[in-house]
Parts: C-alpha cells; sequence; structure tokens
C-alpha cells in the first residue's frame, strides 16, 4: 500500500529504520565488538584487542580463507558456465518442455542442503565414484546448490533480451556461434556478472552441506566459523565472520561496478 502523506512517510521510514537496526546492524556490531573484545563480561566489552584478526592471517583460520575463496570461485565459475548453457538450450525449445525442464533445474534449490550433502556422502562413498574425503565432493556440494539460482538469473536476463539485434545479426549473415559470442552473450554480461555474484556469496556461506562432507585439510569459513563458536571460542568465530562479511562484501561491490559499466556502455 503507498503512503502519501508525510507523517506517513514518515512513520513508514522510522518503522523501518528500527527493524532495520534491530535486525540487522545491532547483530552485526555486535559481532563487530565480539570480534575486537579481550573480555566481555557487562553490557559491552571491558578491553579490546586485534589478536583475533592477527590469527586469521596465519595457521587454520588463512586456510579456511583460502579454502572459502577457491570454492566459491571454482563452483560459481562453473555454475554459471552450465546455468548459462542450460538457460540458452531451453530458449530454442518448445514453451512446455523448457517450462518442465525449468523447474526440475530448480529442485536441487528447493531441498535442504543438509539432505543435499548426506546425499552426495552416500552416493559417493562407493566405487565406482569414490569422493568421499576428496575436495571434489565440497566443489560439487556446492555446485548442485547454487546452479539453480545461476540458472533463474541467466533466463531472467534472456527473458528481457529483445530478440531485434539477434535478428539484425543473422540477417547480415552471422553464424549462429558469432551471433552467440559477439551479440547475445555481451548483451547479457550485466546478468552473468550478477549471477555469479549470487552464486559466489551463497557459496561463500554455505554450511549445511559442507559440513556433512567437507574432508581433512579443506575447512570453509562457515565450518571453522561453527566449529569455533561450538568449542566456545566465540570471539574467534566473530573475528572470522567478520571477514567472511568483508570478503564477500568488497567482491560483490565489485562486480556489481563490472556490472553497471557493462550497462552503461
Amino acid at each position: 500500500m503507498l503512503v502519501w502523506s508525510r507523517p506517513g512517510r514518515m512513520l513508514i521510514w522510522t518503522v523501518f529504520a528500527l527493524l532495520f537496526g534491530v535486525l540487522f546492524l545491532a547483530p552485526l556490531a555486535v559481532i563487530l565488538l565480539s570480534s575486537l573484545a579481550d573480555q566481555w563480561n557487562g553490557v559491552l566489552p571491558s578491553g579490546f584487542t586485534v589478536e583475533h584478526y592477527t590469527d586469521v592471517a596465519q595457521g587454520a583460520a588463512w586456510k579456511a580463507v583460502k579454502a572459502s575463496l577457491v570454492t566459491g570461485f571454482l563452483a560459481s565459475a562453473l555454475a554459471l558456465v552450465s546455468g548459462t548453457w542450460a538457460a540458452l538450450a531451453l530458449r530454442i525449445q518448445d514453451a512446455t518442455l523448457a517450462r518442465v525442464l525449468g523447474v526440475l533445474f530448480f529442485i536441487p534449490s528447493a531441498v535442504p542442503s543438509v539432505s543435499v550433502g548426506l546425499g552426495l556422502l552416500v552416493a559417493f562413498s562407493h566405487p565406482p565414484l569414490l569422493l568421499n574425503g576428496t575436495i571434489a565432493i565440497v566443489m560439487v556440494a556446492h555446485f548442485v546448490l547454487i546452479s539453480a539460482f545461476t540458472f533463474g538469473n541467466v533466463s531472467a536476463g534472456l527473458a528481457r533480451l529483445s530478440p531485434d539485434f539477434e535478428q539484425v545479426a543473422s540477417s547480415l549473415g552471422a553464424r549462429p556461434a558469432y551471433r552467440l559470442w559477439h551479440v547475445t552473450l555481451p548483451l547479457l554480461t550485466p546478468y552473468l556478472v550478477a549471477a555469479f555474484g549470487l552464486s559466489f556469496a551463497l557459496s561463500m556461506g554455505e554450511l549445511g552441506a559442507t559440513v556433512m562432507v567437507y574432508p581433512p585439510g579443506w575447512v570453509t569459513l562457515p565450518v571453522s566459523i561453527f566449529s569455533l563458536t561450538d568449542r566456545g571460542d566465540v570471539f574467534a568465530g566473530a573475528a572470522l565472520t567478520m571477514v567472511l562479511v568483508a570478503v564477500t562484501l568488497i567482491l560483490l561491490l565489485g562486480l556489481e561496478r563490472v556490472a553497471g559499466r557493462q550497462t552503461r556502455s
């Protein structure tokens, strides 16, 4: 419902600010304070330190950062390729068939991530395809969970793409491969960048399936944060959480700038 009066708009903005502050900013502020806290026995920390962030730059914490980045990039890149390929392929199919296959593509996103992790663990724990205990099963788990979102973003971009450009290229004698690489994909670049960014963010924060399948030596940030807080080391877990937020936010802002430039050009 639209609010036209000035007092009404002020009330809506006030309610929004309160909800945003209580539900988002306050928890984030608490995590930030925890990551810098030396001791916390009262309302506010009684001492501050950067030791928790220093620990992130070495040992198991730094390995968790690298594991999350590598997993996020590889799984997102694979999801981008497969999701784009599927969206382009279904675009030229019969409408009913494309709708049915599109629904099937979204099934993994409707299944709880823990169930996906358990399914992969059971399916790939025996020959002929033995992935249990390897890094590959983590990549597969992340790919399964994020590929539907990539497919959805690219499909939305194709739905908004005017066919006139491709038709003009065809009328000028452009072959299908040339038309794809020089017309369709450049026009889809903002959607491809957005799809990769969403996939990467989802991969960086994925815990349910990862905690079921990760091998020793390949502990991602969410799993490491869960392990630290489960052992009662809340301050170190908070520092890793802030690192996770910062890395994800920096990448998303960078990708947003790239998408903005492509849109303006």
